[in-house]
């Protein structure tokens, strides 16, 4: 989040997952029902409570304060019914689905700064560009 121009500079929250002890980041477990498909396979929606969350402002600077925060979204991709494929075998890469369109609304809050946020209703959110459907790589690719 930005306060003016989104440069560095403006940058007053930057909320993300913390790094795990393993080392993955921006990576968080779903929950057994967060992710629904609807019958038909042409709606997918992911839905998530209070995921811990750190606000870094100056993130990725080594000296940067990560404050605990936590997050609740629902995200909803519908499928456009236009097929995409991408196959690179060069790079062990293939990827098979549809264009789809995706919706969002989000809450974070950081309470030991007093600080929330909260998005317009998911019914006011639109992005025309979004794919879904099966990723393929590196091993996996001549399978």
């Amino acid at each position: 989040m930005f306060k003016g121009p989104a440069v560095p500079a403006n940058q007053i929250h930057d909320c993300h997952p913390p790094i795990s002890p393993s080392g993955l980041y921006w990576v968080v477990p779903v929950p057994e029902h967060g992710l629904t498909i609807s019958p038909d396979g042409s709606t997918f929606t992911l839905e998530m409570q209070n995921v811990p969350v750190v606000d870094q402002p100056r993130w990725p600077a080594l000296e940067s304060i990560a404050t605990p925060a936590s997050m609740i979204f629902k995200m909803v991709w519908k499928t456009t019914g236009e097929p995409v494929k991408y196959d690179d075998p060069s790079r062990h890469f293939r990827f098979t689905g549809t264009r789809a369109t995706c919706q969002l609304e989000a809450q974070i809050e950081v309470p030991s700064i007093g600080f929330s946020w909260k998005s317009d209703p998911l019914s006011t959110s639109k992005a025309d560009f979004a794919i879904m459907g099966e990723e393929v790589n590196g091993r996996y690719y001549d399978m």
